[in-house]
């Protein structure tokens, strides 16, 4: 598991995106830590392959990114659709969010994370 999912070469990388988490991530952990929401557990700044994800559910392969502002270039839309594909190419389904949605509608973003969770168990 360690060749692709939190990778030790990953590790510091990890450490610091959670030490330093955005506003909007740091509302939603808020949300998701302690088993809050379908009793699943979650973890902040997962890494898979080369990359980090913002929240990752190991027993559901579920991954989840909240965008800011700096994922809405031209180069940046492509990066993430690389980025996502390279993911889901290890069976990870992908929620994607925005701060915007973080800020403005938490309770509809968590709803949406928890269907996708009651989805995601009834189809195993």
């Amino acid at each position: 598991m360690t060749q692709i999912y939190n990778k030790s070469s990953e590790k510091e990388k990890r450490r610091s995106l959670r030490n330093n988490m955005p506003p909007a991530e740091q509302l939603l952990w808020a949300r998701l830590r302690r088993r809050q929401v379908e009793g699943v557990k979650f973890r902040r700044q997962y890494s898979i392959g080369p990359f980090v994800v913002d929240f990752y559910v190991p027993e559901l392969r579920l991954a989840i990114e909240v965008d800011g502002p700096s994922h809405f270039t031209p180069e940046t839309k492509v990066y993430d659709t690389e980025r996502q594909a390279f993911i889901e190419s290890f069976g990870n389904r992908f929620l994607r969010f925005t701060n915007r949605q973080v800020y403005q509608e938490l309770d509809a973003v968590v709803e949406a994370i928890a269907f996708t969770i009651r989805e995601m168990r009834n189809q195993q």
